[in-house]
């Protein structure tokens, strides 16, 4: 990894340098400019690498398929013994089945029995299908109007031995399991898990299953976090909740860093006087950013500590999500080798209901996106959109995304969406 101190300075004499308001899209911009994956590389049984992300290309050792064969249940012909109008009745000369090839050989006139999936035989080069085809003893009655080389499945067409069938960068998806496993290959080469330590912060928050006094309320953030990281297959580290003191929060970010690649906290970003999290970043590490032009979630903090990279996030539920949904989400697939990062998928849409907004910041208000019996989608928004209402990421499928620039949005206006059902 590079020097992050060299790192950050270099950031802060760029252009458009705002620690204090820095726009969505620089923001972004300047996080990827310090990611580099996970180096270190585990050998796994195909079975347990389900999630991981593949640390080398799979290459093909056998040709797929291995051999010509049968797409279809049918008849395998010359097509030159087709006639070029009317029927043609060809003897049955034996079977072919999956695993078990004809052992003869098919003269001129004579075709052959095959199930899909087994091997063509010698001489012919044509498949007919059963339902084109009236059988009848040991011959068959094969009308007109076929395309030599139909329904045939040559050897490597899908994959030739040597080639590249996975590559490097990919997550191990259920498909990828089977591909790997058809190839006859048992282990791959995957990255070792991100490790990201996590916390949240505040005198006020209290553990589920104790009593709350006057003031105080549950740390729900950290459920949230926790459950977002393991969608993402991270190694977890929960540290639970800190205390507003220095010394505890200093104690925790220092071990925090030793054990993991990242360190999120929720809470202790803002300018309140118990809000210690920025002091002590500027302290023990670097910080490139601490605050963006974006509602909800302004007071996000993002740099350096040790060798782990950090993110502060906000202590309302909502902007939790929604920083970690457009910033840390991306971060950590890159830094887990992911290449490339998959993006959340975008497009714009009508609004049906009327969207408040003042110009200046990047707005991420919660929608719910439907789709009318005619096939056309529209979008709609939650409800009140407060940092502290989590039901309303309850109740969304996607962000309704709404520039810098943009005010107010009257009923029926296009705006964008980005998906999030299935992220969330």
């Amino acid at each position: 990894m590079s020097d992050p101190a060299q790192s950050i300075r270099a950031a802060s004499c760029a252009d458009d340098y705002d620690p204090n308001s820095m726009p969505v899209a620089k923001a972004r911009e300047f996080i990827a400019r310090f990611l580099t994956p996970v180096s270190a590389i585990e050998r796994l049984h195909i079975r347990a690498a389900l999630g991981r992300v593949l640390a080398e290309d799979v290459m093909s050792p056998l040709d797929v398929p291995s051999h010509d064969n049968s797409a279809m249940d049918g008849y395998a012909l010359r097509f030159a013994d087709l006639k070029p109008a009317g029927d043609t009745r060809l003897k049955i000369a034996g079977t072919a089945f999956a695993g078990v090839p004809f052992a003869g050989t098919a003269t001129a006139g004579e075709c052959v029995r095959i199930m899909t999936g087994a091997v063509m035989p010698h001489g012919l080069d044509t498949i007919v299908m059963q339902e084109h085809a009236m059988a009848g003893g040991d011959h068959v009655t094969i009308g007109g109007g076929h395309k030599a080389g139909q329904h045939l499945r040559f050897a490597g067409e899908d994959l030739k031995t040597g080639q590249v069938a996975l590559k490097r960068g990919l997550v191990v998806r259920p498909a990828e399991i089977g591909l790997i496993a058809s190839l006859g290959i048992g282990e791959v080469s995957v990255y070792r898990r991100l490790r990201v330590a996590f916390f949240s912060t505040g005198d006020e928050l209290r553990s589920i299953g104790t009593p709350l006094g006057e003031g105080q309320i549950y740390d729900s953030n950290r459920y949230t976090i926790h459950g977002m990281l393991a969608r993402l297959g991270c190694e977890l580290i929960d540290m639970g909740v800190v205390r507003d003191d220095p010394k505890l929060i200093e104690q925790a970010f220092t071990t925090a860093a030793k054990s993991a690649d990242v360190v999120i906290t929720s809470g202790g970003v803002s300018v309140g006087e118990a809000d210690f999290v920025k002091e002590l970043m500027d302290r023990l590490g670097e910080v490139v950013f601490w605050k963006i032009a974006m509602k909800p979630g302004r007071p996000l903090a993002y740099g350096r500590i040790g060798g782990a990279h950090f993110f502060g996030l906000p202590g309302n539920p909502v902007s939790v999500m929604v920083t970690f949904y457009q910033f840390v989400r991306d971060a950590l697939l890159k830094l887990s080798g992911r290449d490339p990062v998959p993006t959340l998928p975008s497009f714009r849409v009508p609004c049906t209901t009327p969207l408040k907004k003042a110009p200046g910041r990047t707005e991420f208000q919660r929608g719910v996106l439907t789709q009318d019996a005619a096939g056309h989608w529209s979008v709609a928004v939650t409800g009140e959109q407060g940092s502290g209402i989590l039901r309303s990421m309850c109740e969304a499928n996607c962000f309704i995304i709404l520039p810098t620039d943009q005010g107010n949005v009257a009923a029926g206006a296009l705006v964008e969406v980005q998906v999030m059902e299935g992220i969330t």
